[in-house]
């Protein structure tokens, strides 16, 4: 893969050159760095962002489904913002194009929140037996899925299907009728306020929420805890991924740095950064490259120049 600023990224497979998107889980990784912090106390988009590039990963096609998706929505939205705008002049809006667009926008949300549902389920009991083992507490790490088209309409006690988020015909279905009931506010807000892209995944300690009760420290543990029940689940999918630790281990203190040496040793290839060697905890076993910066000769990796 070739990234030159201000040029189109190129891509090879075995020296043939191919779309970049082509090469999507084709060398399988998964990367634990201090932004991650952002899975726990960041804004929703940050963890259906997660689930989104752990299912790519796992089925390069979801990253088309959700291209589609993103397509379709900003054209659904843009009809809103058109009709809020004719609102506002007194005029009654113009929504002949509207069903065709709710029923695209609706399968594609489905598709979405179905892979992304089944994701979460997956990931929960690799990633809570994650947590269990880098974090002396006695709280238990949950995950739950949190769709917005439940959020708008709820579920039917007598509809079993309505409940499981992975039948894509049956969520297509409510997706319709959640679009329905929310129409008028839409055209009045000129937004779309359901749909995949106001999906959520929930994180609980116990039985309280970890975003704004858990300790800094338990925070870390759920984000390291999110990325090795992926390193988990992909394994259990076909080849064991690349884990690259990007300067985390100066965040965690020393009984979550022998967790996560301990559980990193299981992986077949890793990469970590550190700026202090003395971060590195004496059981990783590993080959160093330092690296340092030289105001005559640019960086130097262990005596050898680099542009």
């Amino acid at each position: 893969l070739e990234i030159v600023r201000g040029k189109a990224n190129r891509a090879r497979i075995n020296r043939a050159q191919v779309r970049p998107r082509e090469i999507l889980g084709i060398v399988r990784t998964v990367v634990f760095a201090p932004e991650d912090l952002s899975l726990v106390r960041g804004d929703p988009s940050v963890r259906r962002s997660f689930l989104d590039d752990l299912a790519t990963q796992l089925s390069p096609i979801h990253a088309s489904v959700r291209s589609d998706f993103d397509r379709v929505a900003r054209q659904r939205a843009a009809l809103m913002k058109a009709a809020q705008a004719s609102l506002r002049r007194g005029q009654a809006p113009d929504l002949s194009t509207l069903e065709v667009w709710d029923q695209q926008f609706a399968a594609l949300s489905a598709r979405i929140t179905a892979t992304r549902a089944s994701i979460a389920s997956r990931l929960e009991e690799p990633a809570s037996r994650s947590y269990d083992d880098v974090a002396d507490s006695p709280r238990h790490l949950r995950l739950a899925f949190d769709a917005s088209v439940d959020r708008v309409i709820g579920t039917d006690p007598g509809n079993p299907a309505s409940a499981d988020l992975t039948d894509v015909d049956a969520q297509t279905q409510r997706m319709l009728a959640a679009l329905g009931s929310v129409r008028e506010k839409e055209t009045e807000r000129g937004v779309n306020l359901v749909g995949a892209h106001r999906d959520d995944l929930t994180l609980s300690l116990g039985a309280m929420p970890v975003k704004g009760y858990a300790s800094h420290g338990e925070s870390w543990s759920v984000a390291l805890a999110l990325r090795l029940g992926a390193f988990e689940l992909l394994s259990d999918d076909g080849d064991t991924p690349i884990l690259i630790l990007d300067d985390v281990f100066a965040e965690l203190d020393s009984s979550r740095r022998a967790g996560l040496a301990a559980l990193a040793s299981k992986a077949e290839q890793i990469i970590v950064t550190c700026a202090v060697a003395d971060d590195l905890p004496a059981s990783l076993d590993h080959h160093a490259l330092h690296v340092r910066l030289d105001p005559r000769r640019g960086t130097v990796i262990d005596g050898h120049d680099r542009e």
